[in-house]
């Protein structure tokens, strides 16, 4: 296996703090890594170190010759003027210019259609300027940029961050489904334990590297915690509970057991049980009573009218944990703000109801309600000075240090914190003024791995109603008790499924509304654009035609490496997992090519 890029005793540092420090690693063809890790503890660093945007203050950085590369990282900028289409096809435009490979790739190109669509930005238009777009949009056409292309290696800096649960689920399925090798910094765990074959966990300056995903990484980080000294408890204890949690989990996550059973149930043997629903739930009617929050008959609209929920009857009962789910635009934050009683949510017909023991703490996307001439602790002891949480009091430092401000960074004006900061700021505030009722509207976003433990430790005891919406299928699964979608009917639907009937659901509704948009018939006075859609597709067939014939080829030479591989077990796993995709890739092809050969 070649040698992509290599990093050796490479040094890297930002004013006195060294991110990297004497760091030695490679990425291998094929290989698909996951980067974790603090946040500002250098994961982006690497990443730029590694692709060569940034140089190494000392070290080597050697890549191979003539390596095919992208990166999509979040400091990333489009070109002014571009168009969507520019942007997209600009890594396919060799001898044509960029408005003729738009003209037939857009139109006949499947791969480039599946990508826009994948990830949620088919309907911008190939013409659309980017410079209309909003960042999350302008995210999104740069992955598109990147994923259309053929590569040795892609490098991505958390791409999901501005996807759906759906959006993730395609974009994993994808990238498991390229030859390219992949490093990739993300905070979603699915996406890390579907994805990554290795996880690079940069920790100190230095890089610690774990075979496996998500799983695998939380196992070894236990072990190891397990091993340390006893400063290291309560990190040992959060690795601990998410390796139970991980454990008593979806049938999914357990169909593919990766670590050592013996090893693992010694370490989770005196871990608390799971969350006490009913306990907590008749903590939770004390504290609230009967009534929540309620809504009756509700009609919901978009400002310029648009309807998102019609009819609604929707009665939260105390102690009730709710997963909010649905594609972007769907409704589910005016659905939320609905429940807040913001005058924002057009509720244009039926009635809020609030329990009069409620109080509503609301964590908004938007991250306009910080106090900015005041420092963090200060912010927080602004709302309380101490708060019980379950049967314990804690006072407002100790709550900002298990958020991640540690007793230096809270001395830190709120108006030099980064984002990802400012959102940690937000939710600690929240919970410190002690809310019967939580509506959390992503709060997941620039969240690191060891501060999502954290605010998942906090939550599972958290006694009284929640509401979140999130794109985290771990973070609803986990703190969530039942999971409910907007589908873009005008319904509110329960998915006893949870994300997996989700998935399921949308998948259904995307198939039939494609054959709903398919003619039976051509019709005989077909316009002469259809002479050019013809012709595209003649060309596709006969491309998948020889891709067809080379994955034949390369599937034969596999079974033959595995006959001559017998007697070597760790030979056989590679070539079987290669063996896989080969045919993985071959059924694709042959069920696009029987498509256009039924049209043509």
């Amino acid at each position: 296996m070649s040698n992509l890029i290599n990093l050796e005793q490479v040094h890297k540092s930002f004013g006195i703090k060294p991110l990297l420090d004497n760091v030695s690693l490679g990425v291998h063809a094929g290989e698909r890594i996951g980067v974790v890790g603090l946040n500002g503890g250098g994961k982006t660093t690497l990443l730029e170190v590694l692709t060569g945007i940034e140089e190494p203050d000392s070290g080597r950085v050697s890549r191979l010759g003539g390596l095919r590369m992208a990166v999509v990282t979040q400091r990333g900028v489009l070109p002014a003027g571009a168009t969507v289409g520019s942007v997209v096809l600009a890594g396919l435009a060799d001898d044509a210019s960029t408005d003729e490979v738009a003209e037939h790739e857009w139109a006949a190109d499947s791969r480039i259609r599946s990508v826009m669509e994948g990830i949620g930005i088919a309907d911008l238009g190939m013409d659309t300027p980017v410079d209309n777009l909003s960042g999350g949009e302008r995210r999104r056409v740069a992955l598109a940029a990147a994923l259309v292309r053929e590569l040795d290696l892609l490098v991505l800096d958390e791409p999901t961050n501005h996807l759906d649960v759906e959006g993730v689920q395609w974009l994993a399925a994808h990238l498991l489904g390229r030859r390219s090798a992949l490093v990739v910094v993300t905070h979603d765990r699915w996406f890390l334990d579907t994805v990554a074959t290795s996880t690079w966990e940069v920790v100190g300056g230095k890089v610690e590297s774990y075979e496996g995903g998500y799983g695998d990484w939380i196992f070894a980080r236990a072990e190891r915690a397990r091993q340390a000294d006893a400063s290291e408890a309560r990190r040992r204890n959060l690795a601990r509970k998410e390796l139970a949690w991980l454990r008593r989990g979806p049938q999914a996550r357990t169909s593919k057991p990766r670590y050592r059973v013996e090893a693992a149930e010694s370490l989770i043997a005196d871990v608390p049980p799971p969350r006490d629903s009913v306990s907590l739930a008749a903590f939770a009617r004390k504290r609230l009573g009967r009534v929540v929050v309620e809504l009756e008959d509700a009609t919901l609209t978009t400002p310029d009218g648009r309807e998102l929920v019609r009819d609604l009857t929707w009665r939260l009962a105390p102690g009730e944990r709710v997963g909010l789910v649905g594609v972007n635009g769907s409704g589910k934050t005016t659905l939320l703000r609905a429940l807040a009683g913001d005058s924002d949510a057009t509720l244009a017909a039926g009635k809020r109801v609030q329990g009069q023991t409620v109080q509503i703490g609301w964590l908004r996307q938007e991250l306009d309600d910080l106090p900015t001439d005041l420092r963090v602790l200060e912010a927080v002891q602004q709302v309380a000075q101490r708060i019980m949480l379950g049967d314990k009091e804690i006072s407002a430092g100790q709550l900002a240090e298990r958020l991640g401000f540690s007793p230096a960074r809270q001395r830190t004006p709120v108006g030099d914190l980064s984002g990802g900061e400012r959102r940690r700021l937000q939710l600690t505030r929240i919970l410190m003024s002690e809310p019967n009722v939580l509506l959390l509207d992503e709060p997941t976003n620039d969240l690191d791995i060891d501060t999502l433990q954290q605010l998942e430790d906090l939550l599972d005891n958290w006694a009284g109603t929640l509401v979140v919406i999130s794109h985290d299928r771990y973070l609803i699964e986990r703190i969530c008790d039942s999971t409910w979608a907007l589908f873009g009917d005008g319904k509110l639907t329960n998915l006893p499924g949870g994300i997996e009937e989700y998935l399921a659901k949308r998948a259904t509704l995307a198939a039939s509304r494609t054959r709903a948009g398919t003619p039976e018939t051509k019709p005989a006075d077909a316009p002469a654009t259809d002479s050019a859609a013809y012709r595209a597709a003649r060309k596709e067939l006969t491309r998948l035609e020889r891709a067809i014939d080379k994955l034949s080829e390369r599937e034969q030479r596999l079974h033959s490496a595995l006959a001559d591989a017998a007697t070597e077990p760790d030979k056989l796993v590679t070539l079987g997992a290669e063996l896989k995709q080969v045919l993985t890739e071959k059924e694709t092809a042959e069920e696009r090519w029987l498509e256009l050969a039924e049209g043509v």
